[in-house]
């Protein structure tokens, strides 16, 4: 057992979403003290916490919560060694149709787990990113130093998250990292992302409705972008630092509908849906990560291969195909 996690309290904010249960997940086998904060609902939704063993379940501390509270932030913060900051509205689509909530969430909710970490003297932030804050590759492969383009709502909102936590950096010293993870995918992610959405219509369609089938994506194992959360939390000496979490591959959305038909072994319709394309000045066309940075200073290298993370996620999207809306356009 990694002797960093044995005991130490750590909160991880969006733990309900897809990377933060498999953080959660990861945090507990290292021994780790864990403290889920999940946004709250009268339903009392733990999100894809839920899908955790249940002895799993049973160690975490869970808060529930709105990251625009600053008080429940606050609270949720206390105590804590390192957070793990991943809660946000990430749909772009959604962002077209609201963009104040996306702003007020993504934003201001970093502005509150900011002041939270330095009023509560955390040892280290850990601030998530997107690659979506790069937009259309000016050049590839895509380092740390690219210049930052807001082609939606949500890398706007994004970018100013990304930005205060600079600030917060250089006016306090605040100890944070912040990780740019590129397209992560796996088991449980939502058919708001584009494998699911291949996938599970693909083990259950004749066709498969798609946006811009040209544009071109790095995707990264869940598992491996896991991975990539914990170095920035454990490395000494990275405070500050930006690192781009993302394996240096890129392939097209067509290209990669036909890899995953060939895993399940079917021949299906692949049609472009104008209701899932991006309106044009927004589409980003190409992203490919420079991951040197990452290699060198925290150790990370990604190693599920495209093909073996493909795998596993639809393995397990067979076994769990009643928990998505065939078809459906989920935003």
């Amino acid at each position: 057992m990694n002797q960093f996690w044995n005991g130490r309290q750590a909160l991880v904010t969006g733990a309900g979403g897809f990377i933060g249960s498999h953080l959660v997940e990861a945090l507990l086998r290292k021994g780790a003290k864990v403290r889920a904060f999940v946004r709250y609902t009268s339903r009392g939704d733990l999100g894809l916490l839920k899908l955790l063993d249940p002895a799993d379940l049973a160690q975490l501390e869970i808060i529930t919560g709105d990251l625009r509270d600053e008080h429940a932030v606050r609270d949720a913060v206390k105590g804590c060694g390192v957070v793990f900051h991943l809660g946000a509205l990430i749909s772009i689509p959604y962002s077209y149709v609201h963009p104040a909530e996306v702003a007020a969430v993504n934003f201001m909710g970093t502005l509150n787990v900011l002041m939270a970490c330095r009023e509560h003297g955390v040892g280290r932030l850990v601030h998530t990113s997107t690659s979506e804050v790069y937009g259309t590759a000016r050049q590839t492969p895509i380092n740390e130093s690219h210049v930052l383009q807001a082609q939606s709502p949500y890398s706007a909102s994004k970018i100013g998250a990304d930005k205060l936590v600079e600030s917060f950096i250089a006016v306090y010293s605040l100890p944070a990292v912040t990780v740019r993870p590129f397209n992560t995918f796996g088991p449980r992610q939502s058919a708001r992302a584009v494998i699911p959405t291949i996938i599970t219509q693909a083990l259950a369609s004749d066709e498969i409705r798609l946006g811009s089938l040209t544009t071109t994506r790095d995707f990264t194992f869940v598992s491996d972008t896991v991975s990539g959360f914990l170095c920035a939390a454990e490395t000494p000496g990275v405070e500050g630092a930006v690192f781009n979490l993302g394996t240096g591959e890129e392939i097209s959305i067509g290209a990669l509908a036909q890899r995953i038909l060939s895993q399940i072994g079917r021949t299906v319709r692949i049609t472009e849906d104008r209701q899932r394309l991006r309106p044009e000045a927004s589409e980003v066309l190409r992203l490919v990560s420079d991951n040197s940075l990452a290699v060198q200073r925290l150790g990370w290298r990604p190693s599920v291969s495209l093909d073996e993370g493909l795998k596993q996620t639809i393995e397990w999207m067979r076994g769990n195909l009643d928990r998505y809306k065939v078809g459906a356009y989920e935003f």
